[in-house]
């Protein structure tokens, strides 16, 4: 697993860690190997790294209430689309077709990053992130996580904070 530090990813990157280099955010990368096999991309990355599930969260795009909106939870959990609908005083949320979530987002299934995405989507983090001084997401690739406070991220994608997901 390699880490990269803010001044490595000027140089390339995803839109994900181009926009907190832009935004002077400390974070760091992790990138491993990715198995096309796994059964869960979200999954993978928390033994890649050796992190608990409950510290890295996948980024999931729904519909609310027909617009897009994505949702950030910890992949030890499931999205609650009833709390996201309601989180965003909603009254119906049900997971985005993969293929539109996919072109809004600029980014690929296992690989959707809540940062630097072609179209800004409406982002609710779930709560639980508050618990730790930091988390990881998809750096908007298959293989490759970002580390950041859960502060720094809700700030950067105008989160709200809600109770969104499920054991």
């Amino acid at each position: 697993m390699a880490k990269k530090s803010k001044k490595q990813q000027q140089s390339g990157g995803t839109p994900a860690t181009v926009a907190l280099t832009a935004a002077g955010v400390d974070f760091t990368v992790h990138s491993y190997d990715h198995d096309p096999g796994h059964p869960s991309y979200g999954e993978e990355a928390a033994e890649a790294m050796g992190v608990s599930p409950d510290r890295v969260f996948k980024t999931l795009v729904a519909d609310v209430d027909g617009a897009l909106t994505v949702a950030v939870v910890p992949v030890a959990g499931s999205l609650d689309l009833k709390a996201l609908a309601s989180a965003l005083g909603g009254k119906r949320a049900a997971m985005a077709d993969p293929a539109l979530a996919e072109r809004t987002t600029g980014y690929v299934r296992g690989g959707i990053s809540p940062l630097g995405q072609r179209k800004r989507l409406r982002t609710v983090l779930d709560a639980s992130a508050e618990a730790h001084p930091t988390i990881c997401v998809s750096a908007g690739r298959r293989g490759l996580e970002v580390e950041l406070s859960p502060k720094d991220l809700a700030t950067l994608t105008a989160a709200t904070l809600a109770p969104i997901s499920r054991a």
